[in-house]
């Protein structure tokens, strides 16, 4: 299960090499070395002037006509590296010691029983919907993560858009913040916009809210030491002098062209929902809490202290941005390539991890927000059935575990069994196309649509995608 030519020796408590750092021959591999992330100005000047000709849609099949639109916007919670299922929410307690691994079983509210990692997680089970029986395709952290973003696992003649780039070219922005945005940042294993123009890519917001009062988001604040008054002031400025230029005649369109540019960008950097989207204003002391801002991870860090990992925050602001209309929310964390000690590696990242899927989606709840967002727990694959000699777990896709909050499908629903070990599926397994395919389902979208890329050649979504309708309520 490990990268050909690599032996057990160069593995690190911290993962393997290919998932702790990103080299060229990776990043080409996977197709991301050609559409990086956008800042705003970059975001809205190919917008401005993006030639969609290229890309027009049409449907694979006979006319479907206008699917239901059950989610307006998703949160994608990415737990990178390779999540443990045994150690979550597939437990095998009657398993030998070498497969169930270190920890105990909870009972959950509807009944089952997650890891003792998750006591928070299991007591609002019922509003959750767990697939146990996930298929993936490789286990390659690069290759994997592409697959899970896009679909389809990479080639090298065509790279694939992301469905952050399709929920963008499909359904546009909801508001007026851009429909895809990474916090802080894009997974740089994940692809990005593909054959699509690059104006559908992602915007990343440049600094974590795990900075808390010192978070910034990069573009979203004017200039240090101008003030509103001044900033208007150069605009109107910037004004007279393109009028006076357009009144000459010189170069009307290119004007045109960056007047629209300049009015959305300014619309974007003074707007008052933007700006209350992007921070914590008004949020309670109470909804920290409830998200477990102070909660910390068992092992001690190099200052010899345990420290809060920061996920509650991020998690509030991508709540706030789907408020505001964002359609999709990116976020990653911890480091679970856990092929040595398994034990210490929960240990360092469950702990805050099952206080925020439970914060979000109480919080969800409370806000009448859960029906028509999706919480995604996703992770690239599982980890192998059999603890190895170094107390940890190596990289497995066969089978592993997805959790998913709202959005349509059915609430305190246990999808699928692995057998005893969880190394297959015993029912109901579910391909990563077809959930995909079922979750832009929920999203009014036909997955067996094709965009036509190059001009001439027509790729569907997702290919020979099928509806879970199990999954649905």
């Amino acid at each position: 299960m490990l990268p050909r030519n690599q032996d057990r020796s160069q593995i690190k408590p911290s993962g393997c090499q290919d998932f702790r750092r990103l080299n060229r021959r990776v990043a080409m591999r996977v197709g991301s070395l050609g559409a990086l992330s956008l800042c705003l100005g970059d975001l809205l000047r190919m917008r401005a002037s993006a030639d969609d000709g290229q890309t027009g849609a049409y449907s694979a099949q006979k006319a479907k006509g206008p699917l239901p639109q059950r989610i307006k916007s998703i949160i994608q919670l990415n737990l990178g590296g390779g999540f443990p299922q045994h150690e979550s929410f597939d437990p095998k307690p009657e398993a030998p010691l070498e497969y169930r691994g270190p920890f105990g079983v909870v009972k959950t509210s509807n009944g089952d029983i997650f890891s003792d990692n998750f006591p928070k997680t299991a007591q609002i089970a019922k509003k959750l919907t767990v697939i146990r029986t996930l298929v993936g395709k490789v286990p390659d952290h690069g290759l994997a993560t592409y697959h899970l973003s896009t679909g389809y696992t990479p080639t090298a003649v065509i790279d694939y858009p992301s469905m952050g780039a399709i929920l963008s070219h499909e359904l546009g922005p909801r508001g007026i913040l851009p429909p895809f945005i990474a916090v802080p940042k894009r997974n740089a294993f994940a692809g990005n916009t593909g054959f699509l123009p690059s104006s559908y890519g992602a915007f990343e917001i440049g600094d974590d809210p795990a900075n808390g009062k010192n978070f910034k988001v990069r573009d979203f604040s004017l200039p240090q030491g101008i003030s509103l008054d001044r900033f208007n002031r150069r605009n109107a400025a910037r004004e007279l002098i393109e009028n006076r230029i357009r009144s000459m005649e010189t170069e009307p369109t290119t004007l045109d062209t960056m007047d629209g540019f300049y009015k959305k960008a300014y619309a974007v950097l003074t707007s008052p929902e933007a700006q209350r989207a992007f921070s914590f204003e008004g949020e309670s002391d109470e909804t920290f809490e409830l998200y477990g801002a102070k909660v910390t991870g068992k092992v001690l860090a190099p200052d010899n202290k345990y420290h809060p990992k920061g996920l509650a925050e991020r998690l509030i602001i991508a709540r706030r941005l789907v408020e505001a209309g964002t359609r999709l929310v990116t976020i990653d964390y911890g480091a679970w390539d856990c092929h040595v000690d398994v034990k210490k590696c929960c240990d360092d990242y469950m702990q805050p991890l099952d206080y925020a899927i439970s914060g979000l989606v109480t919080d969800l709840d409370r806000r009448g927000l859960l029906d028509s967002t999706l919480f995604w727990v996703t992770s690239e694959f599982g980890r192998t059935p059999k603890i190895n000699k170094d107390s940890g777990r190596d990289h497995h896709a066969r089978c592993y575990s997805m959790l998913l909050a709202g959005g349509g499908f059915q609430q305190g629903l246990i999808h699928g069994a692995s057998d005893s070990v969880a190394n297959e599926p015993a029912r109901d397994g579910v391909l990563l196309e077809d959930l995909l395919y079922t979750i832009y389902h929920g999203l009014g979208i036909d997955a067996d649509k094709e965009l036509v890329a190059f001009g001439t050649r027509p790729i569907e979504i997702i290919k020979d995608g099928k509806l879970v309708s199990a999954l649905l309520a």
